[in-house]
């Protein structure tokens, strides 16, 4: 658990009414921000007397990962400790977790001075009487985490700090800038400081791996009142220590800075809602930034002290991949390809399951839980990908990859006609049958795109009318099979003999599948599954993992159910953007201590993309759309969007009771619908 977090005994913020003679809806009430969103477009903490706080952040690049828990304690001193992950440094033998990396305390850097005073910024910190005190005064965060505070009483310098990872180094920095507020002459001193480590040559993939840390900018500076004085400490991995890597600190921060703006430039959402507005343009942050330049190409890892230069069939072909056929960031489509091929080089004649997950840069591999419904995920996503980034050369690559995750699943269908698996995503932590829904609503969309997909590709009529054919039975026996009365809702069982209310049962929403869409929606609302952080994963249990969650609330949308939908994604938003855990979707609890995993923050983008505005990919250039516009919004928009072979801007607006206006903007070009709400139109760009 999150040190300062006290999820347990919290107050829980529901209340309960009924909405149906059977059924109960959880009821949302306010939630008390520490955060607040700044007009520059980060979000700040500007400490108050609600202590003591804990959280901690991961930052990410090419060749580094940069973990950060900081917090304060009832007293107000102050506690930071930073983890850095080397992503391609790593040890044997080969796993998942190979990598290295060392953790780093305030007590660790080089001391200050404040006039011969020594400065202590830490509880952790050693010192003695006559030290100078160092109060916090605001934390902020928008790809860089920046930190305030003061340092005497009474004050003579505000301390800024800034924590980020360099974008294409095996690098991280953290900067000091210290100003002079006193009216008199402050004189500031850094000592120089160097440490390195270096790993045992016998364990040492390849070389033995030196990680260095040391000051930058060490020495004296004296300050007139008003002026500044900056140094930094860097935090560095090499395999040639005597050839030491060219460091500068400004420059890293410019290039940190100048990445994450060119993701706030890419896919624009604007609504009435800031706060929704400022956790997607922060989720593309976290979901893009996770991406490694590895020896086996770039390859999007999840993060969170664990998954790192490696690829899983969930996270990366199935959650973010077809996030980032939206996105068209550069890095971000080469890692969909990237991990595509990786999966492409398992397939084998005897149909024997493709890894779960590809790891130590291509090196390795792990199954550890036998098929998870892996194909299934590969096929749904890669399907969906080729389909929305719109090029055919890149379709012609990946088809041979779906036809045959297609086909490995057809071969797994039981008597009942519906797809068996040896587990789900969550790796039998939970149970999953013989056969789960998971993977086969998964197998069923990936079959609606993989026809439309092939036609493209002209492929066969036969081939693409069998996929058809297959979905459509594969749909009925989804009903026959998985439908069922569980808990006094019509929704799904899981899995043949489950008889508890299960997250998942939100997938067959986000496939197209409305059958049972208002038992399914109710059960979801239920005070039964929504807990203070989102859908357990079963009910009655205090596990949830925030990727159902996101899910779900996708589906929601997609099924039309807009106002539901909206009240809790606006909830669920400043719990995660602006409450005690911030400011990105996260893994699980307990699990992971509520690790902010980089995919999961493409889910949370795809609510918008394909829920709230309803993008189904139909062809390269084509699309179903099915906007959802709240009903006290007026209008809303996705600008800058890269799909489809093109940067297009996208909006809605409500005209009337019942009419919406679409305007898509090529260039110059523009094209207007209306239509009724609720209705889809075909967009051809």
């Amino acid at each position: 658990m999150i040190k300062g977090f006290k999820f347990k005994t919290l107050l829980f913020a529901f209340t309960y009414f009924s909405i149906h003679t059977s059924y109960a809806q959880v009821k949302l009430t306010d939630q008390q921000d520490r955060w607040a969103i700044q007009q520059d477009g980060s979000i700040l903490w500007k400490v108050d007397g609600r202590l003591p706080h804990t959280d901690h952040i991961e930052m990410s690049g090419e060749k580094v990962s940069l973990w950060v828990e900081y917090g304060l304690d009832a007293e107000g001193r102050s506690n930071i400790t930073r983890t850095v992950v080397f992503p391609t440094f790593r040890v044997l033998p080969d796993n998942t977790r190979s990598h290295i990396s060392y953790t780093f305390n305030d007590s660790d850097l080089p001391r200050f001075y404040i006039n011969n005073r020594l400065l202590k910024t830490s509880l952790n910190k050693s010192g003695r009487s006559g030290d100078l005190s160092y109060n916090i005064s605001e934390v902020s965060h928008k790809g860089v985490m920046k930190v305030t505070a003061q340092a005497g009483t009474p004050a003579l310098v505000k301390v800024e700090r800034s924590f980020f990872p360099s974008v294409d180094k095996p690098l991280a920095i953290e900067k000091f800038v210290f100003t002079n507020i006193s009216d008199k002459e402050v004189n500031v001193v850094m000592e120089y400081f160097k440490k390195e480590t270096r790993t045992d040559a016998a364990r040492s993939k390849g070389n033995s791996h030196s990680v260095i840390a040391g000051s930058y900018g060490e020495g004296a500076k004296v300050l007139q009142p008003g002026k500044s004085a900056s140094y930094a400490v860097y935090y560095l991995a090499t395999d040639t220590p005597n050839q030491p890597l060219s460091i500068n600190p400004y420059a890293e921060q410019v290039a940190r800075e100048k990445r994450i703006a060119s993701l706030m430039d890419r896919l624009q959402l604007e609504t009435p809602d800031k706060i929704l507005n400022t956790a997607f343009a922060f989720a593309k942050i976290r979901g893009t930034e996770s991406i490694y330049k590895t020896k086996g190409g770039y390859m999007h890892g999840p993060g969170g002290l664990a998954y790192y230069a490696a690829i899983w069939a969930n996270d990366q072909a199935e959650y973010i991949n077809p996030f980032f056929a939206f996105l068209g960031d550069p890095v971000g489509d080469k890692s969909a390809m990237n991990a595509y091929r990786w999966f492409a080089k398992y397939m084998n004649p005897d149909y024997k399951p493709i890894p779960s997950s590809i790891v130590a840069e291509g090196d390795a591999f792990w199954k550890g839980a036998g098929d998870r419904g892996d194909q299934a995920m590969i096929a749904y996503g890669a399907s969906r990908y080729a389909l929305t980034y719109g090029n055919i050369d890149s379709a012609k690559v990946l088809w041979p990859l779906v036809e045959w995750c297609l086909e490995f699943s057809n071969r797994k269908l039981n008597g009942d006609g519906v797809v068996t698996s040896d587990s789900d995503e969550l790796e039998n932590r939970f149970p999953a049958g013989k056969a789960n829904l998971s993977t086969n609503t998964l197998y069923y969309d990936a079959l609606r795109s993989a026809a439309m997909l092939g036609r493209l590709l002209n492929k066969p009529k036969a081939q693409t009318d069998k996929y058809e054919q297959q979905a459509t039975s594969l749909r009925t026996n989804i009903e026959k099979y998985f439908g069922a009365n569980v808990e006094g809702f019509d929704t799904y069982k899981y899995y043949e003999t489950n008889n508890v209310l299960r997250a998942w049962i939100c997938l067959p929403l986000t496939m197209g599948i409305y059958s049972r869409k208002e038992g399914t929606i109710n059960a979801l609302f239920s005070p039964r599954l929504w807990t203070a952080d989102g859908l357990a994963t079963e009910a009655g249990k205090p596990t949830f993992w925030d990727r159902s969650t996101l899910y779900a609330l996708r589906g929601v949308f997609a099924a039309g159910e807009t106002e539901k939908a909206m009240n809790f994604l606006k909830y669920y938003s400043r719990r995660r953007l602006l409450g005690e855990h911030v400011p990105y979707p996260v893994e699980a609890y307990p699990e992971g201590n509520q690790r902010h995993l980089s995919a999961e923050s493409g889910l949370y983008c795809r609510i918008f993309t394909e829920g709230l505005f309803g993008i189904r990919p139909t062809g390269f250039s084509t699309f179903n759309l099915s906007p959802r516009l709240p009903k006290d919004w007026n209008k809303m928009a996705l600008n800058h969007i890269n799909a489809f072979g093109t940067v297009f801007d996208l909006a809605v607006e409500r005209v009337g009771k019942q009419k919406l206006n679409i305007r898509i903007k090529k260039g110059n070009n523009v094209k207007k619908y209306t239509i009724q709400e609720g209705e889809t139109q075909i967009v051809k760009l």
